[in-house]
């Protein structure tokens, strides 16, 4: 089987045929696959994707039902659901699911029409607290992941979906560990759930990491106008990394692992809904320059405080000369303390090359970025707050950069 196909194949039918399907409240056989559908009727089927999480061996959740509803107000206890149930609820972890791998979560018959809600329910954590935990880098044991009062009625996920008579509509959940995971205060760990709804057909931008990487935490990110739209961790075996899913556009890939100077590929075509970008191959892989690195770190505040528990993101990012800006790291600030740390990032400048179809890429190091080797462009955002970035160059050249304050205002 061709890799990449094998990459993308659903996860096993096995686990599909896990899940007990109930629809509008009615129960389905518990055979994996949904019963013919009526001539007024559709098939949906969901599947779920990650990003890779920052600085954790593991994500886990357990999931127990995906539910969609026509009305976009409609509460919990309303009639007119329709449920995906899994039973018994499977534990999944989201870290097995990168580089554009789904895990089917089921499928059910609906009556046709445009669907307006969509929930992800979790399970509780109860008794040993196992059902939604964590496994920091370079440890072994599972922490318990807090869960929102939303794991009860549903993560809401924003989209909107038709189910068309007679056919099947496939949905794909992207789950961004990366930003979902916050750290909480004296060692804990909160879910923040950040999950999107993304095209089911795959298509994308791919290439191969030198082996010699692997172990240093690389990752890839493919980017518009400084803000990710995709993120993936290569093959821990193989080097090759997949950003898939991507709407038709230009992309900038940013590239980076510890030890090493970033590497930035900039205005990266993606041409159709099936086409795939190479930039690298198995016989050529992208290698990075190494670097020495610094870390930034300092407190959010958020005035008035967020009733909704949001959740505050800091980023650093550099520019290039008649190039684009990017974003080298982000971090989440702990949600109890306001405080964060952006790691490792690198002090030498950053490798740069310009999308060409002709392999291998040319790259070189960018004396042309801003604010300059060393030094960050430092910003700070939360849902419902003003983005606010420091005026001034936040510079890591020669020692760690402290006490980086951030207070956000509506």
């Amino acid at each position: 089987m061709n890799p990449k196909l094998q990459r993308l194949t659903l996860i096993t039918s096995a686990a599909f045929a896990a899940a007990t399907i109930a629809a509008c409240g009615g129960g389905g056989g518990d055979s994996g696959a949904p019963a013919p559908a009526p001539a007024q009727s559709g098939t949906l089927g969901v599947s779920l994707t990650d990003a890779p999480a920052c600085g954790f061996d593991a994500v886990n959740v357990t999931v127990s039902k995906v539910r969609v509803h026509q009305n976009a107000a409609a509460g919990e206890t309303e009639s007119g659901w329709s449920d995906i149930t899994l039973s018994p609820a499977r534990k999944i972890n989201l870290l097995n699911l990168t580089n554009g791998v789904l895990d089917s979560l089921g499928a059910t018959s609906l009556p046709a029409g445009k669907y307006n809600q969509l929930r992800l329910v979790l399970d509780a954590n109860a008794g040993a607290g196992t059902a939604n935990t964590v496994v920091p880098t370079g440890t072994t044991a599972e922490k318990t992941l807090e869960t929102p009062s939303a794991v009860q009625s549903g993560i809401k996920i924003a989209g909107q979906f038709d189910v068309v008579a007679g056919q099947r509509t496939d949905l794909v959940l992207d789950f961004d560990a990366c930003k979902s995971v916050l750290t909480k205060g004296n060692g804990k760990y909160a879910l923040k759930p950040v999950i999107k709804l993304v095209p089911t057909v795959s298509n994308g931008i791919n290439g191969f990491i030198s082996p010699a990487l692997l172990s240093s935490g690389v990752s890839v990110s493919a980017q518009q106008n400084g803000v990710i739209i995709s993120s993936t961790a290569p093959n821990a075996t193989t080097g090759e990394f997949f950003l898939s899913r991507l709407a038709p556009g230009n992309y900038d890939v940013v590239i980076t692992a510890d030890g090493h100077a970033a590497s930035v590929i900039a205005a990266v075509p993606v041409a159709t809904t099936s086409s795939t970008t190479a930039l690298s191959t198995v016989a050529a892989p992208l290698v990075m320059a190494t670097s020495a690195t610094g870390s930034i770190a300092g407190t959010v505040t958020m005035t008035p405080a967020s009733t909704s528990g949001e959740a505050a993101y800091v980023a650093a990012k550099q520019t290039f000369a008649a190039g684009p800006t990017v974003t080298i790291k982000y971090a989440g600030a702990d949600l109890a303390t306001g405080a964060y740390t952006l790691n490792n990032l690198p002090v030498a400048a950053p490798q740069y090359a310009t999308y060409s179809a002709t392999l291998p890429l040319a790259f070189s190091a960018s004396t042309t970025s801003t604010p300059g080797a060393g030094k960050y462009s430092v910003s700070a955002s939360a849902t419902g707050y003003a983005t606010q970035t420091r005026v001034d160059a936040v510079d890591i050249s020669t020692q760690n950069a402290v006490n980086i304050n951030f207070a956000l205002v509506p």
